[in-house]
């Protein structure tokens, strides 16, 4: 796993062993970030569920002026230190070690706003509801803030539009997907 492209190209990254995380591989997440480049400049992006924090890292590299990595594990906070450290971007990051909700609360409280707010929440166990949920109802987010989710393939979206929610775009790979989101 590296850096695609950016400030921090080619740098390699770590990540933690063992199944409490999933990587998101360098192939698709160069397909994310062709599609997210328009939008990253100076952009204020939230990494929910962060891991080893490649996707923020990402964003960094590619110009979002400032990336709140969130995650709750002690291990993936220690390797998002050390990523990056490795490569050099602590200076637009802000590492939140605790769970998504409390975060994001502590987040809405301190008066924050963001332009971009990507979630890999645990599969399976409805947390990105619950997310959307939250964010339905936010100052977080503003009217041109772009929502991603990765999720499986058989995650159930059906409850989207009841909580105002549109879908921008849809892009699936073989095991997983990402779900592009605005507010209507």
């Amino acid at each position: 796993m590296r850096v695609i492209a950016g400030k921090a190209r080619r740098i390699p990254l770590k990540t933690i062993e063992g199944m409490d995380t999933r990587p998101t591989t360098d192939r698709i997440k160069e397909t994310l970030f062709n599609m997210l480049n328009p939008y990253l400049a100076d952009c204020q992006f939230l990494d929910l569920y962060s891991g080893s924090g490649a996707i923020g890292i990402e964003a960094i590299s590619r110009g979002a002026s400032h990336v709140v990595f969130v995650e709750n594990n002690h291990l993936a906070i220690e390797c998002i230190k050390s990523n990056l450290s490795a490569t050099n971007l602590q200076e637009a990051a802000e590492i939140m070690n605790t769970d998504v909700i409390n975060a994001l609360k502590s987040l809405e409280a301190k008066g924050k706003q963001f332009d971009i707010i990507f979630m890999d929440p645990p599969y399976r166990h409805l947390h990105e509801k619950s997310v959307l949920e939250y964010l339905n109802q936010s100052n977080l987010v503003h009217e041109d803030t772009m929502i991603i989710v990765e999720a499986s393939l058989d995650t159930d979206f059906s409850y989207l539009e009841k909580l105002n929610y549109q879908v921008m775009k849809r892009k699936e790979y073989k095991t997983n997907l990402h779900v592009f989101l605005e507010q209507a």
